[in-house]
């Protein structure tokens, strides 16, 4: 919702009658240009239960510092139910903007539906809601995720080899990357994926899932993990069962440790893929030249260069009657030969 600014020219008619004071020149009746609303806009991130969602946190009160004339309200969920109330309490607060990275796809959808309704501007970023709710969607190209690491891995094995797949919480983003890396094993015979369980984007969750992998299955030559802190919960598994040297692990996220892992040539870690927590703070900017500058273009432009985005890639979607507007972010396999172009050891990620 654009703010409504009201722009008060003050009229001053003066009558100066004889014998009035100095004090009484000023009219009474003349009235001081109302104030600006400050605009307010609301914040809703999953919590820092790992490393990913650290980054998010970490970047997006960076980037709230960086416009100080704006009113913010910052609320972070562990799980649906606690991130539906802090956007309900958001709009009870009368935002004019919300920036949401959902917990879950599914559970946030409705309460989006309502802000919309309510004319409140939306930027998703990241895990996008089930209907084309936003007025922006800036999400990291998924589907390029999923195929660039299957495809990295149907490479490393040969064609051959028993892959096994964590995956992460229900949203779009997961399913995105899953369906994209399952057409390009699909395609490989040789490649068999032995089972494909949530880790949730946790380590403590993916480091059992990995333990009953390697119960299940006595050659498994490497794991699609989708995520680097599933990665590092799952190496956790695989060296105490003591088969570091039977697999090989395939994150994803740009986590610098593991950056460093492939710039440094550890077996474990041949690769890994871009997916930078950064994406949050060029969703507030384009909240910000939206909501405060009006500028169409800003769009575009207000997307920072090291995310990498092809601007060209700004389309609108249309469903409903409403216009819903979409930036993809780039990703990009790291290998041991690029890794330092990727790695930012002051990081938070």
């Amino acid at each position: 919702m654009k703010r409504l600014f009201t722009m008060l020219a003050a009229l001053s008619l003066v009558l100066v009658l004889p014998g009035c004071k100095k004090s009484e020149e000023k009219s009474e009746t003349a009235q001081a240009p109302a104030a600006a609303k400050k605009l307010k806009i609301g914040i809703s991130i999953p919590a820092a239960d790992h490393g990913w969602a650290a980054g998010v946190g970490w970047w997006a009160k960076k980037k709230m510092s960086e416009y100080p004339d704006v009113e913010w309200v910052l609320a972070t969920a562990n799980e649906p139910g606690k991130q539906t109330s802090d956007i309900e309490d958001m709009m009870a607060q009368q935002v004019d903007g919300l920036v949401v990275l959902a917990t879950e796809s599914a559970p946030i959808t409705p309460v989006a539906e309502k802000a919309k309704a309510r004319g409140i501007f939306i930027v998703n970023v990241d895990r996008g809601f089930l209907k084309p709710v936003a007025d922006v969607f800036l999400e990291g190209d998924n589907k390029a995720f999923g195929r660039k690491s299957a495809e990295f891995i149907v490479q490393k094995l040969g064609g051959k080899g028993n892959v096994v797949i964590l995956r992460g919480i229900p949203s779009t983003v997961d399913t995105d990357r899953y369906e994209a890396a399952m057409e390009v094993f699909k395609q490989n015979p040789g490649i068999q994926v032995l089972a494909a369980q949530p880790g949730m984007w946790n380590q403590q969750k993916s480091l059992e899932v990995m333990q009953s992998y390697l119960s299940q299955f006595p050659k498994i030559d490497a794991v699609w993990a989708s995520d680097d802190d599933m990665a590092l919960g799952a190496e956790k598994a695989i060296k105490e069962a003591g088969r570091q040297n039977e697999m090989w692990l395939f994150g994803g996220g740009g986590m610098k440790d593991i950056v460093k892992r492939v710039m440094d040539k550890d077996p474990l870690y041949p690769a890994d893929i871009t997916y930078p927590p950064a994406m949050i703070a060029a969703s507030i900017d384009l909240a910000v030249a939206n909501l405060r500058d009006g500028n169409e273009k800003a769009i575009a432009d207000k997307i920072p260069a090291h995310l990498r985005i092809d601007k060209s890639q700004l389309q609108e979607k249309r469903a409903a009657g409403q216009t819903q507007r979409l930036l993809k972010l780039d990703v990009h396999l790291i290998t041991p030969e690029n890794a330092k172009e990727f790695y930012f050891p002051d990081s938070v990620y």
